[in-house]
């Protein structure tokens, strides 16, 4: 688009006053109370649009009506949201492949074809120059598909099998279906409403397998298939009762044991059996009450990394073979408070350390004569973690390291001899890194807490307090936004923006304390500490006042609802993808998928402080009379995780009591779930629309 007609484009959507801008749908109220246990009640006239079966004709037809809106509000941006969308898909190398790595013989690896949105799941024996065997080909799997995702794969210990998990529809209730690799058929064995997460016993007969809860989808059982059996002939072996839990399978790394864990925000339960005679399971230690552990068996001792006596970073211990019970576990490595331990992988001679300081990660390598080094690192802000290391007895580590500016690169690393092998960066077709440049600075919040900050820009970019800003957070779950190359934002950095990761209280950046003082009763830090990194931006002139956006998604969605009602002055425009802002009238609801797991992350408002606090910040309770920036708001019709409806609900009351001018726009995805629309270029598309809204309303040249 040529710069003139891009501007004009801008300051036609900038007028938002102007008579010929598309009119918003208005969506019926109906009275409706929604009661705590304890007595308390709230009205909620935009209850009815929660239809659990997707089916009711007035729901969908206000959600039709929203998309037609944003279709007619977005239509002088088209030219723009094309562009952005060649742009974003053009840096992609379309025929790509993975790294390939060797397990049992066999070097697997997924690749891409041009043109096409989905993977292809292949192997070769021996070494990368014998014939391919294509395990899947989801391309040929998803024809005819609004929605496909693979979620599981896992080929048995003789080669010979393949089971996976599949969901078409997008609600993570996925089917287990089974390949034999030698022939090539598909078995007729077909398990329906499970979790994608398998995992085989040595007989090469015998899968494990997770069952949801139909409605729930919690995790609930872990059952036994043999194969050529019906589904109705399954085994249960363990059934978990307590419904603040999640359960996962697996094995050790030495293969010996297959292995259920289960744990919730604060608890965690480990039990094994043999691989080879599955039978009763032991549990490795009892769950306790904030004491949270995981563990991995290897040369006939048990590694556990747990924050058991105190260790609020977590340590790690070991425990011997047969271990049951807390009281076998030996301290191996101390607690650090100044670091986070956050993973480990066992080795011949030698333990790769997944370690977090400073906000930070690193990678530390501990050998059995104790000696301890340091993967090295090249950049003041970065990402770095271990990558697939199928094989203890190597003597090769892989990892990956990334930065904002600085695609991600797998690398492979002697530990005994230093020497350092590339295997791939990713190609970012037209991309100069030395272009950009990245920096990590810190911002005092409130309170006195320091919050770091990654930055990345275009070099030449002027400090001067006229940019605009794309800030991006989470900031719940303890989950760490790294600064991680996002190759769709040099479409934003290429226009003269500024991108900024705030690295806010609630994610576990700076720790496990990190994430305590950012959930429970000190949720409000999380909002605190996002809108205070985005004013010191802007005193500091990384952003002009006018000219900032706002980004989260899921639980960052809430923080985007939570920021919008607190500090709506503060920000031009925001996008909250699949958001969670109906807090409240949720976490009443254990028959939402999550929320009874939710409780340690949240609160539970069946409890009247935790209610009262929730209800301080809940986005959609707290949406008042008041000028708001301007909107983008996204959703899956089929998401399990955030429903649909929590967004729907939001952005009526927002019609309803919004003061100001700018648009507010509300974009469902008919066939998506939590994710997003399957395939690779599908969900650039949807990027590439939200990019436009956001460039068009700060005003940014195109």
């Amino acid at each position: 688009m040529k710069p003139t007609l891009c501007l004009l484009v801008a300051s036609l959507m900038m007028n938002t006053a102007a008579a010929a801008q598309p009119v918003p749908p208005d969506v019926e109220k109906r009275p409706h109370t929604v009661k705590a246990p304890f007595g308390a009640e709230r009205a909620d006239e935009y209850y009815w649009l929660r239809d659990d079966t997707r089916k009711d004709p007035a729901m969908l037809a206000y959600l039709a009506a929203e998309n037609r809106h944003v279709d007619a509000l977005m239509a002088p941006l088209k030219p723009l949201e094309e562009s952005l969308y060649g742009e974003i898909v053009g840096r992609i190398k379309q025929d790509d492949a993975s790294v390939p790595y060797r397990e049992r013989g066999y070097w697997y690896y997924s690749r891409y074809e041009a043109g096409k949105d989905y993977p292809v799941y292949a192997r070769r024996k021996g070494d990368m120059q014998a014939p391919e065997e294509v395990l899947l080909d989801l391309n040929t799997m998803a024809e005819g598909k609004g929605y496909f995702s693979v979620g599981d794969m896992e080929v048995s210990q003789d080669n010979r099998l393949l089971a996976w998990a599949e969901d078409a529809v997008g609600r993570r209730q996925y089917t287990l279906r089974f390949k034999d690799l030698e022939t090539g058929r598909v078995l007729d064995d077909v398990i329906e409403g499970v979790s994608p997460n398998v995992v085989w016993a040595d007989d090469n007969r015998t899968l494990f397998y997770v069952e949801n809860d139909p409605e729930t989808l919690l995790t609930v059982r872990v059952k036994t298939h043999v194969l050529g059996t019906p589904a109705s002939a399954d085994r249960q072996v363990y059934e978990e009762r307590d419904d603040s839990f999640y359960m996962g399978i697996g094995r050790t790394r030495d293969d010996r044991y297959i292995t259920i864990g289960v744990e919730s925000t604060v608890s965690s339960e480990l039990r094994y059996t043999p691989a080879a005679d599955p039978g009763a399971f032991t549990v490795l230690a009892a769950r306790a009450r904030d004491v949270e552990y995981d563990a991995d068996h290897y040369d006939g001792r048990w590694v556990i990394r747990t924050n058991a006596d105190g260790a609020t970073n977590f340590k790690l211990m070991t425990a011997p073979e047969g271990a049951s019970g807390r009281g076998q576990w030996q301290d191996w490595i101390a607690h650090d408070p100044q670091v986070l331990i956050e993973g480990f992988e066992l080795f011949d001679g030698h333990t790769a350390i997944a370690e977090r300081a400073e906000a930070l990660e690193r990678v530390r390598l501990l050998f059995a004569d104790g000696r301890s080094e340091f993967v090295k690192a090249d950049e003041p802000a970065y990402s770095m973690g271990l990558s697939t290391n199928p094989e203890p007895d190597s003597e090769w580590l892989r990892y990956t390291y990334t930065s904002l500016t600085t695609p991600a690169t797998t690398y492979e690393l002697n530990v005994n001899s230093g020497e350092r092998r590339l295997l791939k960066q990713q190609p970012v077709i037209g991309y100069d890194p030395s272009l950009y440049q990245t920096e990590r600075v810190w911002v005092t919040a409130r309170d006195g807490a320091r919050v770091p900050v990654s930055l990345v820009y275009r070099k030449g970019f002027k400090k001067d307090g006229s940019a605009a800003l794309y800030q991006y957070a989470y900031g719940s779950y303890g989950m760490s936004m790294d600064p991680g190359f996002n190759q769709t934002v040099v479409s934003l950095l290429d226009r003269g923006m500024v991108y900024a990761i705030a690295h806010i209280r609630g994610g576990e950046e700076m720790g496990r304390g990190w994430y305590e003082d950012g959930k429970l009763l000190n949720k409000q830090n999380t909002f605190n500490d996002f809108i205070d990194v985005t004013r010191a931006l802007v005193a500091q002139g990384w952003a002009a006042k006018d000219r900032v956006a706002a980004s989260g998604g899921s639980a960052g969605g809430l923080l985007m609802g939570a920021v919008a009602n607190q500090a709506p002055q503060d920000y031009r425009v925001m996008v909250a993808q699949v958001p969670f802002v109906d807090v409240v009238t949720t976490m009443l609801d254990a028959s939402i998928p999550l929320t009874t797991n939710e409780y340690d992350e949240w609160g539970n408002p069946e409890q009247k402080r935790y209610y009262d606090y929730m209800l301080a910040y809940s986005p959609y309770d707290n949406v008042r009379a008041q000028a708001y920036p301007a909107l983008f708001v996204g959703t899956g019709l089929w998401d399990s995780q955030v429903q649909y409806w929590e967004p729907a609900k939001w952005v009526a009351r927002l019609r309803d009591l919004n003061t100001g001018t700018y648009p507010i726009v509300f974009r469902t995805n008919m066939e998506a779930g939590h994710g997003g629309k399957s395939g690779r270029f599908q969900r650039y598309r949807e990027l590439a629309e939200s990019y436009a809204f956001v460039l068009s309303q700060l005003d940014v040249a195109h």
